[in-house]
Parts: C-alpha cells; sequence; structure tokens
C-alpha cells in the first residue's frame, strides 16, 4: 500500500504539489479564523440573583426575601434548577438554564419574574441581577498608591473616575472597589443648642436633606 502511494506520488508531482499547498493555505486559515480558548466554558448559563436586607439574621432573610423569589424564579421559562443561599443580611439565588440558552433572553426573563415578585417582599429590599459574566471569568485586581494623597482621595478617585474607565472596557462585567475611606459627611448636633432654638432631630435631618438633595 505504502510503496503503490509513494510510486502514484512520483508519478504525478503536480498533483502532490497541488494538495500540499492547497493544505498549508487550509491549514493557514484555520489557524487565523477557528476561535481557540485556553480556558473551555463548561460551566451552565445561569443568573445570579443578589438582595441586601441589612441586619438581618439568615432565617428572616430566608423566610422573607430567599423563599418568595426561589418559589417565583421556579417558574422562569427554560429554568432547570434554582439554588438559594441565605446569609446574615444578604441571600443569594442562583437560577441555573439549559444549555445552549441565550444569556441575556435568560437575564431579561429573571428580571420580569422579579418584578412580579416585587410585591412579595420588604418595601426596603430591592433584589439586583449580578454582572454578566460566566463562571470562569477572570478575576483582576488592582492597587491605587501614593505617597502624597490620603485614602479617601484614592478611593474617591477610584469610586469617581477609575471605574467608570475600567468598566468601559469590552470584556469587563463588573467593578467592585473594596477598601480605602468611602467620602462622607457628618452633622455632630448639640441637643441643647437644638432645644433653645426649639428644632427637633426630625427638623433637623430634613433640612441636611433638603439642603444637600440634588433638583
Amino acid at each position: 500500500m505504502i510503496a503503490r502511494l509513494v510510486g502514484w506520488s512520483g508519478r504525478n508531482p503536480f498533483l502532490v504539489l497541488f494538495a500540499t499547498a492547497f493544505l498549508a493555505v487550509a491549514g493557514i486559515w484555520a489557524v487565523r479564523n477557528t476561535p481557540l480558548d485556553a480556558i473551555p466554558d463548561l460551566s451552565d448559563v445561569q443568573v445570579i440573583v443578589y438582595t441586601e436586607m441589612p441586619g438581618q439574621a439568615a432565617q428572616v432573610v430566608e423566610d422573607q426575601v430567599t423563599y418568595p423569589l426561589a418559589t417565583a424564579l421556579l417558574s422562569v421559562p427554560r429554568a432547570r434548577v434554582v439554588r438559594a443561599f441565605s446569609y446574615f443580611g444578604v441571600s443569594f439565588l442562583y437560577v441555573v438554564f439549559e444549555d445552549g440558552t441565550d444569556i441575556y433572553w435568560a437575564r431579561s426573563r429573571v428580571l420580569e419574574y422579579l418584578n412580579g415578585a416585587a410585591g412579595r417582599l420588604p418595601t426596603s429590599v430591592t433584589p439586583v441581577l449580578g454582572p454578566d459574566a460566566s463562571g470562569v471569568g477572570w478575576v483582576y485586581q488592582y492597587v491605587l498608591r501614593s505617597e502624597t494623597e490620603p485614602l479617601v482621595e484614592l478611593r474617591a478617585l477610584q469610586d469617581w473616575d477609575l471605574r467608570y474607565r475600567v468598566a468601559a472596557t469590552p470584556g469587563v462585567a463588573e467593578v467592585a472597589s473594596v477598601g480605602g475611606y468611602v467620602r462622607q459627611y457628618q452633622v455632630v448636633a448639640d441637643p441643647v443648642r437644638l432645644r433653645g432654638y426649639g428644632i427637633g432631630l426630625a427638623e433637623l435631618r430634613e433640612a441636611i436633606r433638603a439642603a444637600t438633595g440634588e433638583a
């Protein structure tokens, strides 16, 4: 078999060169156009629902937030399973969809069902969707350092400038700030002077809110 193949190749050099050139061109095209991934994404199509309920025990979060949301999300079309976790002051729900489901279609369906379940939640609770990132996405961390600027200025730079620039980068799903000092203003009230002016704490709070609100 091999001897006949070698003999045929010797008698037809043009066809051999043509086949070799064709395979070389096809190989170059495949290398340039075939999508390759060093870490294949084999994770499930899932949507994360995150809800904060500050100061409440895990059992309270389970009864008032996690259970109503889980029962509502069980009927989402093409949802395969709903995994729910309740912790101190926070609730997580993972809605896992069937393979091949478009992630943006899944997020829109989950958002619709969350709007329908909002009436069953406490008034101060607002569930939000997690970032539209895969379960095998990379996490990149960076640190802001300065020899002259205090931590509050670095945190302000991160929150009001850098995070928006990074979020606009293609492929970035979410930018979370950790550490530093968040800029805030505190008002220390003197009860004696307030009583002398006939002003209560509620009136002071409303005056500060009206003076600092945007209009």
